[in-house]
């Protein structure tokens, strides 16, 4: 009777997404606005070649940092993905870092190795603190905050040389995969302004994909690195559990479990900046990754399952998505000799679940006392008459999530102990699957980014990244071009515990195979 329940759910679900994707289609017909091209070559370089060229003079770091403001200037108006900046400071540090270069006074090597960043600018999301710039969240009631130190990873990179340039936009209290919110509107993707940039990094990705920034940096406690890479076409990893520090990241993790589902991590349009910017932001935790230790792809071994198999409420992956899948195999074959194991492990089912049960806290901050900033607790019930006509300072799903947060499993009862032991079960398959050899290919979405607020129709579709995050292995999103209306699809890899140089490498080797980053579409 369950299982005869489940399915009269899904195809019931179905039908009723396959409706509203008409409507939303109906609503949003064409491709939207048109980006403007990428003239400035400049833009389309890895920011370690940027690095290089900045070291060597060939360039210099005010030049760079002019383009990628003149970028930011030329999109941001059609995109909205910048939500404050810093470029008047910016330009006095870049002229700073030029200045030293010229002098002579620390030899190239030198610079190469203890500021391997020196002179790049990049952009960072709105819950990263950048000291002296705002640290909003996007929470109506954060509006006014300033940032009164940089997060930690900040830090390490403004140590390495990098300096911060503007902040991107997240959904509010970084707890829904659209970025939206009531201080700073919404952000568009660029590859059709119709559709979402994905959250909560979603501007920093949405940067990242139109070459905006020479990186960037996201945090990830359900998928929101991973998604907005996916969606705006750029890679994105979230590292291991506890490699790099959460501390400057608001909202902050309540329990050390949360802290272990919660990662810092880059964002880019070059796989070759991944592994480098990893090793910056891990700080003093860097060597336990053992980012120098080579990777033969030859020597992987490389698993693979292409849907959940059928999770109640979330839909089936597209079928461009799963050619991917044949096509990386056939690559691998062809190119190493590499088989690639089909696999199905059944607890990727309960993905959602797992995760809403595993988030579950002893005690802390409800998401309603979160929404009033930890300044008492606002009344959902009155928030949404007050949205109905448009006098809320909240966002729609913020107000659902703050009603819907009560509801589910309780801490401790039967079915969240059942959930999280489902979880260690999961992980332990997973840990005897991979080993310390072993990648795991997975969908990072089950589509192709969606129409603006299409998501509330398929909510739990973020359950493909947010599995890994109560997991707490590396994943990174890997670009694999354009589906058939051009919008960027692609892959995660997954890895063992602290084998995130595994992922990184399985980037690179799909970058040089499938092109990684495409530039958005010009219409000549």
């Amino acid at each position: 009777m369950l299982q005869f329940a489940k399915s009269v759910i899904k195809i019931v679900h179905g039908l009723v997404e396959c409706l509203f994707h008409c409507v939303f289609k109906l609503i949003y017909c064409g491709s939207g606005q048109q980006m403007p091209p990428i003239k400035d070559l400049l833009l389309l370089e890895s920011a370690s070649s940027i690095a290089h060229k900045i070291r060597t003079k060939k360039i210099t770091s005010l030049q760079v940092l002019e383009s990628f403001i003149a970028r930011i200037n030329e999109v941001n108006a059609m995109l909205n993905c910048v939500v404050a900046e810093r470029f008047d400071e910016a330009r006095k540090e870049a002229r700073a870092v030029d200045d030293l270069i010229k002098s002579g006074a620390i030899p190239e090597e030198t610079l190469a190795r203890e500021k391997p960043f020196l002179g790049v600018p990049f952009t960072t999301k709105d819950c990263i603190a950048v000291k002296g710039m705002i640290h909003t969240s996007g929470l109506a009631k954060r509006r006014n905050c300033i940032a009164a130190e940089d997060a930690d990873a900040i830090a390490c990179l403004k140590s390495a040389g990098a300096f911060p340039i503007a902040l991107t936009n997240v959904s509010e209290l970084c707890m829904w995969w659209e970025s939206a919110n009531t201080i700073h509107g919404r952000s568009r993707n660029p590859y059709n302004t119709n559709h979402i940039v994905g959250g909560s990094s979603g501007g920093e990705g949405c940067l990242q994909g139109a070459a905006g920034s020479a990186f960037g940096i996201g945090s990830d406690i359900g998928g929101s690195i991973r998604m907005p890479s996916f969606f705006n076409g750029v890679f994105g990893h979230k590292p291991s559990k506890f490699i790099v520090s959460n501390n400057g990241q608001y909202p902050a993790p309540i329990t050390t479990e949360q802290t272990s589902f919660l990662g810092i991590g880059p964002i880019c349009r070059r796989a070759e900046d991944l592994l480098p910017l990893l090793r910056v932001i891990a700080g003093k935790n860097a060597p336990e990754l053992k980012l120098d230790d080579p990777v033969d792809v030859k020597k992987l071994k490389f698993y693979y399952q292409d849907s959940d198999g059928g999770s109640v409420g979330v839909s089936p992956v597209n079928p461009e998505i799963k050619q991917l899948f044949t096509k990386i195999s056939v690559h691998l074959e062809k190119a190493h000799g590499i088989k690639t194991k089909k696999v199905a492990l059944e607890r990727f089912k309960k993905s959602g679940p797992i995760w809403f049960a595993n988030m579950k806290c002893p005690n802390g901050p409800s998401f309603q006392e979160q929404l009033a900033n930890l300044q008492g607790s606002i009344n959902p019930y009155w928030e949404l008459t007050k949205w109905i006509f448009g006098r809320s300072e909240h966002t729609f799903i913020g107000i659902v999530t703050a009603l819907a947060d009560k509801g589910g499993c309780k801490y401790g009862d039967d079915k969240h102990t059942y959930l999280v032991e489902e979880r260690g079960k999961l992980r332990r398959e997973m840990e005897e699957l991979l080993g310390d050899d072993g990648v795991f290919l997975y969908p990072t979405h089950p589509t192709a980014a969606p129409f603006h607020n299409e998501p509330l129709i398929k909510p739990f579709n973020f359950s493909y990244t947010a599995i890994i995050n109560v997991l707490g292995f590396p994943a990174t999103n890997i670009p694999m071009g354009l589906n058939s209306e051009g919008l960027p699809i692609g892959v995660q890899v997954v890895a063992n515990t602290k084998n995130d140089r595994l992922c990184l490498a399985v980037a690179r080797e799909l970058e040089k195979a499938f092109g990684g980053w495409v530039p958005p579409k010009v219409d000549a």
